[in-house]
């Protein structure tokens, strides 16, 4: 199968290419678009949030999960922690200038998909129809 012209000139050039099964930018796209690294750019979209706030904002996820997210989007270098040196302690997080415009392209996923919810459950039973009607 004969790659897409772009494709060829981006891998010769060096550049990245997340179709690229060694290219960097495959492990950020996973950060960005992983269920919970969605859920926080989204919400941190809105405004800052102390941990606690922003855990029952991304109603479900676990502390644990949270933390490792927040975590490797701050790696990433688009979420900003900000710790306090009060007592009790007091962590604020924030996006970055970079982590604002990732969290403005999932924003507009995640809110499409809240608007496609009707589409594509019709969808899902017409397949399922479909499948068992399948010998």
């Amino acid at each position: 199968m004969a790659q897409p012209a772009g494709r060829a000139v981006r891998e010769r050039a060096g550049e990245p290419d997340v179709n690229s099964p060694m290219c960097p930018s495959r492990s950020i796209l996973e950060h960005v678009t992983s269920r919970w690294g969605v859920l926080v750019l989204a919400a941190l979209a809105e405004r800052t949030y102390r941990f606690s706030e922003l855990r029952r904002a991304v109603g479900g996820v676990s502390e644990k999960m949270l933390a490792q997210t927040l975590q490797t989007l701050e790696r990433d270098g688009l979420v900003h922690r900000d710790a306090h040196p009060v007592i009790p302690p007091r962590v604020d997080y924030s996006l970055t200038p970079l982590g604002q415009e990732a969290a403005g392209l999932v924003h507009s996923l995640a809110r499409w998909t809240e608007g496609r919810v009707p589409e594509v459950e019709a969808a899902r039973v017409a397949y399922d129809v479909r499948r068992a009607q399948t010998p």
